[in-house]
């Protein structure tokens, strides 16, 4: 990490963008209709701070893409935004889209400018009504939130982005401290609004420093707008209806329990590109780490992954309803940027608890499986090892249905069903068997497309970039 030196706009200008890359699109400011003491306000702080307002717009290259960069200046009246500012911001969005420009905005502001009142309040909305115009257009939208950003901005265009990080130590929240303090008469509990606590708790997807903020743009873009480059990995032939293994699916369900079984991040290690970029969280407030969701390249392939972390998932770590809405914000950034999206099952099954139902475990099963049946962009979902119950079945439908050749799907534990029908845990193998939960009568009955072959001698890494080198062939 960087840093914790607090940058101006100029300077961030100079850090960000490649050398001599950027072209202002400000254009000059009139402060003529406003009073004269706010004039002399405004000429002063225009003197300090060495802007003409709280907003620098333009655009430039990072690492050689073209971006569109908003920056706030806090020097200037605490960063705030005035009409001025505002009409800046928005204009530059919409110059943005009108050219296909990913958006970078890196804020650092007191909020609504209380010289101007409610005037310039509500101009959040026409901001905000600009960015969703950008986003609607399938183009990128990335936010960098610095040391303090608070109020209208952060409840703007500071919460819109697909991907929003903040540098280390900033103090980002609703209402800023001091006047949480003068209004109720203490103190605001210490560390909520910090960039730490808010990428805990999955508000903001990770803490970065502006002297790593070209590392991230840079690693974003190459998922966001680069296209797909050819394969690298070895694809290895499917396995087709009809055939058979050596093995007992009993054999199957005990072997993909195992801790040392290829998971997710093995797919991530061995078959996608250096530059992934995690997201953590709904960016709602809720963080569940069993899931895990990236911007990345598959055998060089661009897409949005989302998959079941197993080993994130225990007795005391079961997969609740955040991780599922964790996981439908995966699919509204595939949707939205229009990137296709690869959903990895592998789950022991969803929390069953008092917290989960109130959580809306099932609903969000339901909506998990109903946004994706209306997916417009390409979509492969992978059986990685265990698919057990309703939590499997919320990341299973996609146009392509995968499995390895050990992977299986069954509405209960094979132990519950046995418990159901025989009142018992004795028979669970049987159930298995009866149930058909195995990869390749999954292929037979039509339920799984692709069945990926497993070796006897394969490592993590051996089947997890063949598993990988199937879904980007699958893809392309």
């Amino acid at each position: 990490m960087g840093s914790t030196r607090r940058w101006t706009a100029r300077e961030l200008v100079d850090l960000v963008l490649d050398e001599g890359s950027y072209r202002s699109w400000d254009e000059p400011i009139d402060i003529s209709g406003h009073p004269e003491e706010y004039r002399a306000e405004l000429r002063a702080a225009a003197t300090r701070a060495g802007t003409d307002e709280s907003v620098l717009t333009g655009r430039g290259t990072v690492r050689g893409r073209p971006v569109a960069f908003v920056v706030n200046e806090f020097g200037f009246l605490a960063g705030s935004i005035g009409t001025a500012a505002a009409h800046r911001i928005a204009a530059a969005v919409r110059r943005a889209t009108a050219e296909g420009l990913p958006v970078l905005a890196s804020t650092a502001s007191g909020g609504t400018r209380m010289q101007e009142g409610t005037r310039a309040f509500v101009q959040m909305i026409e901001i905000s009504r600009a960015l969703m115009e950008h986003r609607a257009a399938g183009l990128p939208y990335l936010v960098h939130l610095r040391h303090p950003t608070t109020g209208g901005v952060y409840a703007s265009w500071g919460s819109l982005g697909h991907v929003t990080v903040a540098e280390p130590g900033a103090l980002v929240g609703f209402l800023g401290p001091k006047v949480f303090e003068a209004l109720h008469g203490r103190a605001f509990p210490e560390g909520v609004q910090t960039a730490e606590n808010l990428a805990a708790k999955g508000v903001i997807d990770a803490v970065v420093a502006a002297e790593d903020l070209p590392a991230l743009v840079d690693a974003a873009l190459a998922v966001l707008v680069d296209p797909a480059v050819p394969p690298a990995l070895e694809r290895r032939t499917p396995l087709l209806a009809g055939d058979r293994v050596e093995h007992d699916v009993w054999e199957d369900i005990d072997r993909t329990r195992r801790a040392d079984r290829v998971g997710v991040r093995d797919l991530v290690k061995h078959g996608a590109d250096p530059g992934t970029i995690r997201l953590r969280g709904t960016d709602e407030g809720e963080r569940d780490d069993s899931v895990l969701i990236a911007l990345t390249r598959l055998d060089g392939l661009p897409c949005v992954l989302v998959g079941q972390d197993r080993s994130r998932q225990g007795a005391s770590t079961p997969m609740g309803p955040g991780a599922l809405r964790e996981a439908r914000r995966a699919m509204r950034l595939a949707e939205e940027l229009g990137l296709p999206l690869v959903t990895v099952v592998d789950t022991p099954g969803a929390e069953l608890s008092a917290e989960a139902e109130e959580g809306a475990i099932a609903g969000e099963i339901a909506r998990c499986i109903a946004t994706l049946v209306t997916m417009t962009v390409p979509t492969v979902s992978v059986i990685l090892g265990q698919g057990c119950g309703g939590g499997a079945l919320a990341m299973l439908p996609a146009r392509t249905v995968m499995a390895t050749s050990r992977g299986w799907l069954s509405p209960l534990p094979p132990e519950g069903a046995s418990v159901i029908v025989y009142g018992d845990v004795g028979r669970a193998a049987d159930m298995a068997r009866a149930q058909r939960v195995g990869a390749l009568d999954l292929l037979a009955a039509g339920d799984v497309h692709v069945v990926v072959p497993e070796h006897p001698t394969d490592t993590s890494a051996d089947l997890a970039r063949a598993v990988v080198a199937e879904i980007a062939h699958q893809l392309r």
